[in-house]
């Protein structure tokens, strides 16, 4: 296994590649700015330049990659196009590369609420909107995927266990980035995973069950 991460240098991407790292997984991470990448990511990642609007990067980015993981992400900003561009257009671009390149499993960082149309979210531009149109390119690539639907984003880990659900039954709540990145990885692992749509919290009332079971327990769409 091979794992090539696109969004390496966000909060969560990064997160991403130290499990991958911790997992003894060689990483290719794309990044736009060598030097910056430098001072965030770990040395053993190997950084490649390139950029999910830029299609024609992605190929020789993406290089001997098996796995491909998106953490990927519109920033806040006063561009009514930015949702589109990354959550909808970067996403299309690295789906119709993973292709080319027959990766064996997309996992994509995507939102809780992708569904809910009215939710407030999607008053910044439509977020949420154009990341469900980046779930449902994906879906229908057929390609092998997992979609991550996180809670709200903590940067703090904490003790609580991790809450598997399927699609559309979660609506509130919030997980530390850490352990979405655990998700991400861990679904590399078993089969139980792919081709599922898996929403994930943390919750002091979650079940205290292992991976293979949890990915097991949500339901295949």
């Amino acid at each position: 296994m091979k794992a090539f991460v696109a969004g390496a240098t966000g909060q969560t991407g990064r997160r991403i590649i130290k499990e991958l790292i911790d997992k003894n997984i060689p990483v290719r991470a794309l990044v736009r700015n060598l030097e910056t990448a430098k001072e965030i990511l770990p040395p053993q990642a190997e950084l490649v330049l390139g950029d999910v609007l830029q299609p024609e990067t992605l190929k020789d980015a993406i290089a001997d990659s098996t796995v491909l993981l998106c953490a990927t992400g519109a920033k806040p900003s006063f561009n009514p196009t930015e949702p589109f561009s990354v959550d909808f257009q970067g996403t299309k671009n690295l789906v119709d590369a993973a292709k080319a390149k027959e990766i064996q499993q997309f996992v994509f960082v995507s939102s809780l609420c992708v569904s809910k149309f009215f939710h407030p979210l999607n008053l910044f531009w439509l977020i949420l909107y154009w990341k469900k149109q980046g779930e449902d390119y994906l879906i229908n690539s057929g390609l092998n995927y997992t979609i991550v639907r996180p809670g709200g984003l903590k940067n703090e880990d904490n003790a609580e266990p991790i809450l598997l659900s399927s699609a559309d039954t979660l609506f509130e709540g919030s997980i530390p980035r850490t352990k979405v990145a655990q998700v991400c990885v861990e679904s590399l692992f078993y089969p139980q995973a792919k081709n599922k749509i898996l929403e994930i919290v943390t919750s002091s009332d979650a079940p205290a069950v292992n991976w293979e079971q949890m990915f097991t327990n949500v339901a295949a769409r």
